[in-house]
């Protein structure tokens, strides 16, 4: 058994990208079944402005 990665044979490194791959592989997958759930389907809001209001401190608004 190789205990550094620098004397390690092709085949550990082998194990090493593959085990990676795997996780990297589950990980995406699991943030995308996790994702599929909500709507997130985006629609514009459109706010057009009103006419102009005063706001006072004793909380009355007053339109010009």
């Amino acid at each position: 058994m190789n205990h550094s990665i620098h004397s390690a044979d092709r085949a550990t490194h082998l194990k090493i990208v593959v085990v990676a791959l795997v996780a990297g592989i589950a990980v995406a997958g699991f943030g995308i079944s996790a994702r599929t759930g909500s709507d997130y389907s985006q629609t514009a809001h459109v706010i057009k402005a009103g006419k102009p209001v005063t706001v006072t401190s004793s909380d009355a608004s007053i339109v010009r």
